[in-house]
């Protein structure tokens, strides 16, 4: 795969630090060195570390993958709401880039500070919001979502029923990851064909690796699905630049062009 990827959705699970059960699940192992491993044979330019449900509010597993794949990959961390302005300051200085709140699984967060909290990370930090969320439930979040300065949502939205409402606010700017294909109820190619046609910049792929708690894990089948539905310069897009801007530090997104 000569396409340069930006893996915008995976985690990390390294029982060196933290885990929480959730749902009375806790995963397997998936280290730095496993990341690498499974992902070798992509032209891999960065990626994006993803907690999830099963870590709760730790950062020590987030800051010791940070340290160990490099300044190519950032972090997409959660936090609770009380966390003070010198934590989101020394996070962001370490490579994270976007607070989640993880409304399916839970162990993020509530919802009720979703709008602050957004608010609050992207005046401070330049950080964008990131929802796992079933579309389903979009309507009654869109008033808020679509205010927001940046957001994007996990896994296409999950459901076939909900992606009206999740195209709705694409046409607002919210992002979406083309991640998480085996977890879907609906033909991906058609929504993936369906997103970019309202907003070419919205969709960024990722692998979901390791795939925890999904009827059908990542294949790289899934990949090579963009590159067969989509254009050659759309692919480019969601393969990997517009994962890059959106994850680039608030820093760079302000320096003028030289």
């Amino acid at each position: 795969m000569d396409l340069p990827v930006f893996d915008s959705h995976f985690h990390i699970i390294d029982r060196r630090f933290p885990l929480v059960e959730n749902q009375g699940y806790l995963p397997d192992d998936f280290t730095c060195h496993d990341y690498l491993r499974r992902t070798a044979a992509m032209n891999l330019a960065g990626g994006a570390i993803v907690s999830g449900s099963f870590q709760a509010l730790d950062q020590t597993y987030l800051e010791d993958a940070l340290a160990t794949l490099g300044p190519r990959f950032v972090g997409v961390t959660q936090l609770p709401a009380g966390v003070s302005n010198e934590e989101i300051l020394r996070l962001d200085n370490l490579g994270v880039r976007a607070v989640r709140f993880n409304i399916k699984r839970g162990g993020s967060e509530k919802v009720e500070h979703l709008d602050r909290m957004a608010r609050r990370v992207h005046e401070l930090a330049g950080w964008h919001v990131e929802l796992y969320v079933d579309s389903r439930q979009l309507p009654g979040l869109a008033p808020i979502l679509a205010a927001l300065p940046a957001v994007s949502i996990d896994h296409l939205g999950l459901s076939g029923s909900g992606l009206p409402a999740l195209l709705a606010l694409v046409e607002r700017g919210v992002r979406v990851k083309a991640t998480g294909f085996g977890r879907v109820d609906f033909g991906v190619a058609g929504a993936l064909r369906d997103i970019c046609r309202v907003n070419p910049d919205a969709l960024m792929f990722g692998t979901d690796l390791p795939s925890t708690r999904a009827p059908r894990p990542y294949q790289d089948q899934d990949l090579r699905l963009i590159l067969d539905t989509l254009d050659i310069d759309q692919a480019r897009k969601v393969l990997c630049q517009n994962a890059i801007e959106f994850y680039r530090p608030a820093s760079s997104k302000a320096a003028p062009n030289n």
